[in-house]
């Protein structure tokens, strides 16, 4: 099955690919993006049965796997996608064990970020009308873009929820549900997460010492 959708001002046919970085509906089982998929988990099985001290074929694998992979990065295995692709991660960032990225749509991550163990950042999601959700076989799913600024650290077991953006600087405790973006250099805690903390904002000259 593969749907596309005349636009009307060009004439030219939009892919359910397209639909999705767009944040419209689409259809998850497209050929395109079910062999996006497949070539992700691939990759993925490669990076989480690799040794521990088989440090440059994980950075060469994930180098393959993320769109945009960030000097000095690392990410733990095992680490676990949808594409890869739409993913950025910014320079000097660390994601801990059993990171979960669901990227139908951009998620992009800023420089010196740390995750902790089992953070899950998901873009995507269903329409929330159980009769337009259907069933698994025919559901029109969704997505919207995730981003993170620099110096964030997302404590163990975060869960980001689609369409937030995350200010630079920021805390967020572990275990939170971070459902509304979060604005720069606070710290935010709960289910949902809310601010609990103030932080100062560093100057240039504190933030290079």
């Amino acid at each position: 099955y593969k749907r596309q959708v005349s636009t009307q001002s060009t004439g030219t046919m939009t892919s359910e690919k397209e639909l999705m970085l767009q944040g419209k509906p689409y259809w998850g089982g497209d050929t395109q993006l079910a062999a996006e998929r497949l070539r992700a988990r691939e990759l993925l099985y490669e990076l989480n049965h690799s040794k521990p001290s088989e440090t440059e074929l994980r950075t060469k694998i994930l180098k393959s796997l993320i769109g945009k992979f960030g000097e000095g990065c690392f990410i733990e295995p095992p680490f676990f996608c949808d594409y890869g692709e739409h993913i950025e991660l910014g320079d000097g960032s660390y994601m801990n064990f059993n990171c979960v990225i669901l990227d139908c749509n951009t998620v992009k991550i800023g420089k010196d970020c740390f995750f902790g163990p089992n953070v899950s950042l998901y873009a995507a999601t269903h329409p929330t009308d159980p009769v337009e959700r259907g069933s698994a076989a025919t559901c029109r799913e969704l997505a919207k873009p995730i981003t993170i600024g620099n110096n964030v650290w997302l404590g163990g077991g975060v869960t980001v929820v689609p369409g937030v953006t995350i200010g630079d600087g920021v805390t967020v405790a572990a275990g939170s549900v971070v459902t509304k973006d979060v604005p720069a250099y606070v710290v935010v805690a709960g289910n949902p997460a809310r601010i609990i903390k103030h932080l100062p904002k560093p100057t240039d000259n504190s933030h290079h010492q």
